[in-house]
């Protein structure tokens, strides 16, 4: 067959356009064919991933779709709850592993892993992404320097930063004032010594439609609101990410893994939704 390109300029434009798309959809296909042939990395030891976290950064030099791909690769791993620590008391779980994720675990070791290119550097960039600057500027692994709430994380962290108020008109959002880290009864809910006070704003559920959906990044993170936490000091009970505008990857508790599921599907099941709304964040590469 002859592929013949007519010589007026519009429809010239036009083939040339449609056919860049068709080749870079057939190029991503690829790549995450490759992503798909790997072993699972819960069954490989952090030498091996060694190996092949190099590859991504070949196979995906962009940032955005070298976190997508990595999410992917990473479909399937087990479900543990709070198996990130600092490796000394009072936390001794691992700063970073991949045999197992919860949902804000997931994030941050994919975020850290995008940006390396051995365990090791996907370790020490680990500590960068999960814990505060120290009043000299310094960032050590820490149960006291961590970044233990998620609401805190996406509105200071420059590597995880808050969209959510650029998405919707202001009056169209919720506002949510509390003071993170206090419950009700003046008392912390973690020994942190520490709290802060955010006036914070949210997508309501009547607004998370396919018409915001197609607002988003290709790539970005979720965070799920559960209001009644307030009197907790905590505003975010579940975390994930939303690829290709339509897709959600997430620890998933009651399915048991981590797992990919049409993100529409997941928030509206037939009984009808289990949180309060949802914020919005992108992944922006260390300095």
């Amino acid at each position: 067959m002859t592929l013949t390109i007519s010589n007026r300029p519009h429809v010239r434009f036009f083939t040339v356009f449609l056919l860049a798309l068709i080749l870079l959809g057939c190029s991503r296909r690829n790549e995450l064919d490759w992503v798909n042939s790997l072993p699972k990395p819960w069954t490989l030891s952090e030498d091996q991933i060694s190996a092949i976290l190099p590859e991504f950064q070949d196979h995906f030099p962009d940032f955005q779709e070298r976190i997508k791909a990595l999410a992917i690769w990473r479909v399937g791993t087990p479900y543990e709850i709070f198996k990130l620590g600092e490796e000394q008391e009072p936390d001794t779980d691992p700063i970073i592993r991949m045999d197992v994720s919860d949902c804000t675990g997931h994030i941050l070791t994919t975020l850290a892993a995008a940006q390396s290119r051995s365990w090791e550097e996907a370790r020490k960039n680990m500590i960068r992404i999960h814990y505060k600057r120290d009043s000299l500027g310094q960032q050590k692994p820490t149960y006291l320097s961590r970044w233990h709430y998620t609401a805190d994380r996406i509105t200071a962290n420059p590597n995880t930063v808050n969209i959510t108020e650029s998405l919707l008109p202001k009056d169209e959002l919720v506002e949510a004032h509390l003071i993170l880290n206090r419950k009700s009864d003046g008392t912390e809910f973690l020994p942190l010594n520490w709290e802060r006070e955010v006036d914070l704003f949210y997508i309501p559920n009547k607004a998370i439609t396919q018409e915001l959906m197609a607002r988003l990044p290709e790539v970005c993170g979720v965070a799920f609101v559960r209001r009644s936490y307030m009197d907790k000091g905590i505003l975010i009970a579940h975390e994930g990410m939303i690829i290709d505008r339509k897709d959600l990857i997430h620890a998933s508790l009651s399915a048991g893994f981590t797992q990919r599921i049409p993100f529409l599907d997941y928030y509206f099941p037939e009984d009808g939704p289990f949180m309060d709304g949802i914020m919005i964040y992108t992944f922006q590469p260390l300095d």
